[in-house]
């Protein structure tokens, strides 16, 4: 509603009284405009350093998903061919990350522009530091490498590119939207992907310290594993506090259709239902930085993990 009113008047005083406190951004770009009209720049610099990094980084993971999914779809999931990026042998995608420092922008020089292009011009990314290479020929027919070593690169100043026809993705997506990933046309380098130096991540990851037991249970309503909380404030458990209720209400009596109904008479019926056995998957495992729970359950049991997906299975089974 705040926005649309803003559209139809550009009223910014208006406008505020009406945005939630909590939209951060967009009241921070609405201050600096009050304050300094037409300075676009200067209101994009008002937002909070840490949401205007997170914007570039997640336009960095949108051209990253697309670029796994191509390599995928191109080459499959069983060798690594010729042109994918491999983190050297004996090194590690730590390594990597470290030795192309992850962001050239920093706080002491954030609104510097001229700081900032000279700290940017020091990114060659032909550095040869960077243990990241492009498998050739020899390469694969040496079988040293293999899928688990693939990386791609999150775009910035300093990553190189696949030599193959994944590299196109990313050209093609930031060019449809209009993005450099060489250069600053706008010479604004803090908005820019070359504000970044960028990064590498494994295409393939595997769990570690995976275990994996079927559980039998009977009431949905009670957890059938502790969660951190459980842990850090030893809170009782659910069934104990069913049983407590339980047995506080168990002489009390209710009128329903003009009928005494006992609760003890409920809970029997309950009970009833309750014995109906369920079995549980319980899966342990640790996963890096970067990598995701539902991703790897996505992988093992072959379904989606989109929401509407899930909302057919509450409406099948019940939350």
């Amino acid at each position: 509603m705040a926005r649309q009113y803003y559209k139809e008047s550009g009223d910014i005083e208006g406008t505020l009284r009406r945005l939630p406190r909590h939209l951060i951004a967009e009241r921070a770009l609405l201050m600096s405009l009050k304050k300094s009209p037409g300075n676009y720049l200067q209101a994009l610099r008002a937002i909070p350093r840490t949401l205007r990094m997170m914007y570039v980084h997640s336009y960095q993971s949108y051209l990253w998903n697309h670029a796994a999914s191509s390599r995928v779809q191109k080459y499959g999931s069983n060798e690594a061919v010729v042109g994918d990026l491999v983190i050297f042998q004996g090194s590690t995608i730590e390594t990597a990350e470290t030795a192309i420092n992850l962001e050239c922008v920093d706080d002491s020089i954030e609104n510097n522009s001229d700081s900032l292009n000279e700290l940017c011009e020091t990114n060659d990314p032909t550095n040869e530091n960077i243990p990241v290479k492009a498998l050739t020929l020899e390469d694969i027919a040496s079988q040293i490498y293999t899928i688990d070593d693939v990386v791609l690169p999150m775009p910035g100043s300093r990553v190189i590119y696949p030599n193959n026809d994944v590299a196109e993705v990313y050209s093609i997506m930031a060019k449809k939207d209009g993005i450099s990933l060489t250069g600053s046309p706008h010479n604004i380098k803090e908005f820019s992907i070359t504000s970044l130096t960028g990064s590498y991540r494994q295409v393939f990851q595997r769990p570690i310290d995976f275990q994996w037991e079927l559980l039998k249970y009977t009431d949905a309503h009670v957890p059938l594993a502790e969660t951190d909380l459980d842990k850090i404030t030893k809170a009782k458990s659910l069934i104990e506090a069913r049983e407590k209720d339980a047995a506080v209400d168990s002489n009390i009596t209710r009128v329903n259709d003009e009928k005494d109904v006992n609760v003890s008479d409920i809970a029997e019926a309950e009970a009833t239902d309750l014995l109906k056995s369920h079995t549980a998957l319980k899966l342990t495992f640790t996963l890096p930085a970067s990598c995701y729970a539902t991703m790897v359950i996505r992988e093992l049991l072959k379904t989606s993990t989109s929401v509407a997906y899930h909302k057919t299975l509450n409406e099948k089974y019940g939350s």
